[in-house]
């Protein structure tokens, strides 16, 4: 279903094809979208296909430049999710960043600039690594919520096709050929739709989306992860910065061949817990995914600042 969905975005522009091969992206290729639960018990999770940040990132590159025809937009959002660590929001759990789930951001600058092929790239074509490093400055790319953008819509569509499977062919053509370039209330340009039923779509695919990621079962795995990776970082197997140069599939096997035995423990737990042994704890202050999109102009919802 993604490729199929790949495949509605249109052709990849010409001047991104070396970009795509970049090493510091190549390796979102074996970081899973949902945040490492690709590797957990199959009962708790049954996605439909493997989904990686490397596809994410693609995809909303591709909803960029359809709607900028901007390289350093586009290029921006390519490179928007560069600083994700192995486990991806995980790691904002083990930070204790519940709600804005940005804590590993920090490192997105970093990487670009120690990136030498990317540099040698951006040198040939031109533009200003400056200009790729900041993507939130581009309201295509992202955008504060409850606001609809690129890297939102894309988490919707993505989300939807492998955990919730509320999305299929018949979903991703309403979205896409819904989707149209609106005026917010500040005069900015906002992704949008051009109908009220393309909204109420994307409105009820969200909230089913923030259903799942506030069940009893993904807090409690997602917190199990968190304390996993923490742990490992404790004894030594790995450090904070690895996380963001490995990637999952490495690290899993680093685990598995030299956890102690506290951390066998856990990762068999991690790998084999059912969801009725699972048990109704406090959720946190998880990060709520509101969602208020424009239509032709107007917000579906009350208007907002």
């Amino acid at each position: 279903m993604v490729d199929y969905y790949k495949n509605k975005l249109g052709e990849i522009p010409s001047f991104l094809y070396k970009y795509l091969e970049v090493p510091s992206l190549v390796r979102l290729k074996k970081v899973g979208y949902f945040c490492g639960m690709d590797y957990a018990s199959k009962d708790v999770y049954n996605f439909s296909e493997l989904i990686t940040r490397y596809d994410h990132s693609l995809t909303v590159a591709l909803i960029t430049w359809k709607y900028t025809n901007s390289r350093e937009a586009t290029l921006a959002a390519l490179f928007h999710d560069i600083a994700t660590p192995c486990f991806s929001h995980v790691i904002d759990y083990m930070n204790k960043d519940y709600e804005t789930q940005e804590s590993t951001e920090e490192y997105t600058e970093i990487i670009l600039r120690s990136d030498i092929i990317l540099k040698k790239y951006l040198l040939e074509d031109k533009i200003d690594i400056n200009d790729i490093i900041d993507f939130k400055k581009y309201n295509i790319v992202d955008n504060d919520r409850p606001r609809l953008c690129a890297d939102r819509l894309d988490g919707l569509i993505l989300t939807g096709i492998g955990w919730t499977k509320s999305v299929g062919k018949n979903e991703i053509d309403i979205l896409l050929e819904s989707l149209t370039l609106c005026t917010d209330e500040k005069g900015n340009n906002e992704l949008g739709f051009n109908n009220k039923e393309a909204a109420l779509l994307a409105l009820n695919i969200s909230d089913e989306i923030d259903s799942y990621c506030h069940s009893y079962e993904d807090n409690f795995m997602m917190e199990l992860l968190a304390n996993i990776t923490s742990l490992a970082i404790s004894e030594g197997l790995i450090r904070y910065e690895e996380l963001y140069v490995m990637n999952e599939e490495q690290l899993f096997s680093l685990l598995i061949d030299n956890a102690s035995l506290e951390l066998l423990g856990l990762l068999h737990m991690f790998r084999g817990v059912k969801k009725d042994q699972i048990n109704k704890i406090e959720i946190n202050n998880i990060k709520k995914r509101e969602l208020n999109p424009l239509v032709l102009n107007k917000r579906i919802k009350k208007e907002i600042n």
